[in-house]
């Protein structure tokens, strides 16, 4: 049977996502200022270990352990050279969590950092990260490429480029947002809303337009940028809400949505049409084992 493309999978129904990677890498032994991505050479097997347990709960996508693996992001760690190593390395590893179904989007997070003129970090350092990125991302064999946590348009752009440059088969653009003080607006750090990021991301021919992690971004409010988005464009939406609002326990920010409390908001979510749905901050593997549940049932009834 010929499989189909993750972009065709789309069309028959809504396929689940994984949740957080850094706090299961932390729960592994990753100390805190350490640098995770690395673990793809260094430690394959501790990666592998968690993206097996998402891909056991029932995730039809896996994203490879390289949200902060651009050379921007890796050069502090001293890992720079590595790159291209690390980021080809990442994608085999979730393939192999997969066990030859399902799909691989390479994760390309924020370079870190504001470009001139609003920051000290030029744009064709910022784009030859990304290209190099980019490019041993879909060497490994992702299919797809997912930008996401982004809060600028002009980042967006240029990660953008880079993957079509590199011939990523779906590019996935994914904006955080953060409530307003008006509790029913969001926009991204950089004044960016859902309406604009969606326009943005049509115009610049990305397959799936994302939403994940921000502040109070919880699955309400996932559904009501869903709506936004679907207002404004006519591309097949992700969502990834957070597990609740944060919260500071001993100097450490914590997220104690429950699977059961955060199941429960995801009816919720479906309702508003997205064709991906997965978690982000603060989710675990049973938070996707509990939204498999629940899709299945959805799917079953025709509601997704």
């Amino acid at each position: 049977m010929t499989r189909l493309s993750l972009l065709e999978a789309l069309k028959t129904r809504v396929l689940l996502a994984d949740g957080a990677m850094g706090t299961q890498l932390q729960q592994a032994g990753l100390e805190s200022g350490h640098c995770g991505e690395a673990w793809n050479v260094d430690h394959p097997d501790r990666v592998l270990g968690i993206q097996r347990r998402y891909a056991e709960a029932g995730s039809d996508i896996l994203l490879t352990n390289t949200f902060g693996a651009s050379r921007i992001m890796l050069d502090r760690h001293g890992e720079g050279a590595r790159t291209p190593d690390i980021n080809r390395a990442s994608v085999g590893i979730a393939r192999e969590a997969l066990g030859g179904r399902g799909y691989v989007l390479g994760d390309i997070g924020p370079f870190g950092g504001l470009m001139e003129p609003y920051g000290d970090i030029a744009r064709t350092e910022v784009e030859r990260a990304f290209r190099e990125q980019a490019k041993a991302l879909v060497e490994g064999g992702a299919d797809g490429i997912i930008i996401e946590t982004q809060t600028a348009l002009e980042e967006v752009e240029l990660a953008n480029a880079a993957a079509r440059e590199a011939g990523a088969p779906v590019i996935i653009a994914s904006f955080a947002f953060d409530r307003m003080a008006d509790e029913d607006d969001v926009r991204t750090m950089m004044g960016i809303s859902p309406e604009q990021a969606a326009e943005f991301m049509a115009q610049h021919g990305c397959h799936v337009a994302g939403l994940n992690c921000g502040t109070g971004v919880d699955m309400r409010m996932a559904a009501d940028i869903v709506r936004r988005y679907r207002a404004a464009c006519d591309l097949p939406v992700m969502a990834q809400p957070n597990a609740g609002a944060p919260v500071l326990e001993d100097m450490k920010v914590v997220y104690k949505q429950t699977p059961e409390e955060m199941g429960e908001g995801l009816p919720g979510l479906l309702e508003a049409g997205p064709r991906i749905v997965g978690g982000c901050c603060g989710s675990t593997p049973a938070h996707i084992r509990r939204f498999r549940q629940i899709l299945d049932a959805a799917i079953a009834e025709g509601r997704a």
